[in-house]
């Protein structure tokens, strides 16, 4: 008998843990992968809850007592709290670096203007086309054109130039982009800032806003050496997009530097109407002459940013999930410390007739609420340091600024992420405090 009686005991140990995981699990997957509408109203319900029945109001009075003792308890408290601010600052600023590159690329497009390569090329600077190519694709169907009848297009050649970085000195590529005058129609959103823009058929320059910044030599009225000429720098512009870290010139002084004869990159094309992207890649997939793919510069970009957007984004999850193991641990500890100095108080409770249900609620609760204020210290701290904070990187062969973008979305994702570590963190020492034996815990000094 008392071998069936332990196994029983065994066995029944065995399910309550299972139990536990299944809930950890679905706690977990509800507090990070349901729409924020739903956990909204099911908080709203909760609240109510809490205020409008007799047992709601006990868990509350029980929840009230377990957080006025916190100020007793600030050493374990502010471990929570700590942990989970650097969980949830480090988690966002890294998913911050892959929006702000991707924001970056994909505002440098739209859904009015087509650009054209080479097929199969995953970047300008790796596809060719022949001044035939250029003159087919102008009389395209789907193009749009001026009032004198003239295509809206612009053959642009890029090829990635080496400067000096301002402070180190060092060699960095950045593009060069030799355009026509109707490039400037393609971008509405360009200006120049300083200074006025290139003659055709000079060596000048106009520079962005992001590559002035960041190189020597690029000040309007000095002069750099690109390929084996001296070009005058004669203004600046401001996009607000991936083209503020290039320098742009004529495209057919640019050709005649590095020898690139009448052959260009890509094309843009202003797009007429909502049908006509449609329109353009049947002609151009239906025409032997050319071997050509064609999407919207919107969705260009966006392919372009995808890698390593998707790059930072797994990071991210992977350091973040490594770290929330180490909170998650440390609150765990910490809950169990407090549960274990809070025995005879929660002894008393079930004693004087208070459910066990309500004391697994209110740790629950107080892991929860440690977890949410560590996290909003977190996000607040990620928005403040990193929130536009100007880094580059390589994007193909050229250097790309790009501002960090710690946006609500972020933020609210890192809440998310604390909640459910602090669920999980309140859910074992919960557990402990509800099956405690009564006679035990109030024997605890």
């Amino acid at each position: 008998m008392r071998w069936h009686g332990a196994e029983d005991c065994t066995m029944k140990i065995i399910i309550i843990n299972v139990l536990l995981f299944l809930v950890a699990a679905a706690g977990v997957y509800a507090l990070t992968m349901l729409p924020l509408a739903v956990i909204a109203a099911v908080i709203v319900c909760f609240a109510a809850w809490m205020a409008l029945t007799a047992s709601g109001r006990t868990v509350a009075s029980v929840t009230l007592v377990g957080l006025s003792t916190l100020r007793d308890r600030l050493g374990t408290s502010s471990v929570i709290i700590l942990g989970m601010a650097g969980v949830v600052g480090v988690f966002i600023a890294l998913l911050a670096m892959g929006e702000g590159f991707r924001a970056t690329l994909q505002g440098s497009g739209s859904d009015e203007t087509a650009i054209v390569t080479r097929s199969g090329a995953l970047a300008e600077t790796s596809s060719v086309l022949v001044r035939s190519d250029v003159d087919i694709i102008s009389h395209m169907p789907g193009v749009a054109r001026d009032a004198k009848g003239d295509a809206l297009v612009s053959a642009e050649l890029t090829v990635p130039v080496t400067a000096h970085s301002k402070g180190e000195g060092e060699l960095t590529n950045l593009a060069l982009r030799g355009v026509d005058p109707d490039a400037w129609q393609m971008r509405p959103r360009m200006k120049i800032v300083e200074g006025r823009t290139f003659t055709p058929g000079l060596y000048e320059l106009v520079v962005g806003r992001s590559a002035r910044a960041r190189f020597a030599g690029l000040e309007p009225g000095q002069q750099v050496r690109l390929g084996t000429n001296l070009w005058t720098v004669v203004g600046a512009f401001e996009s607000g997009d991936a083209y503020d870290s290039e320098l742009w010139g004529d495209r057919q002084a640019v050709a005649a530097i590095y020898r690139r004869g009448s052959s260009v990159s890509s094309v843009q094309v202003k797009l007429d109407g909502p049908q006509a992207l449609k329109m353009l890649q049947d002609a151009l997939a239906n025409d032997p002459r050319v071997t050509v793919d064609a999407v919207t510069t919107r969705e260009f970009f966006a392919r372009q940013s995808n890698s390593l957007f998707q790059l930072t984004k797994m990071i991210g999850l992977v350091v973040g999930t490594i770290m929330g193991i180490g909170a998650l641990f440390g609150a765990l500890n910490c809950m169990f410390a407090a549960v274990e100095q809070r025995a005879r108080e929660i002894g008393t409770l079930r004693a004087i007739g208070f459910q066990a249900g309500s004391v697994v609620i209110s740790v629950m609760l107080e892991a929860m609420w440690l977890a949410l204020i560590g996290g909003a210290i977190g996000a607040g701290l990620a928005w403040l340091i990193f929130n536009g904070k100007t880094i580059s990187t390589l994007s193909g062969f050229s250097e790309l600024a790009f501002q960090f973008k710690v946006t609500p979305d972020l933020m609210l994702s890192g809440l998310r992420w604390a909640l459910a570590i602090g669920f999980i963190g309140g859910l074992f020492p919960a557990a402990r405090a509800a099956t405690m034996p009564l006679v035990a815990a109030l024997r605890e000094d």
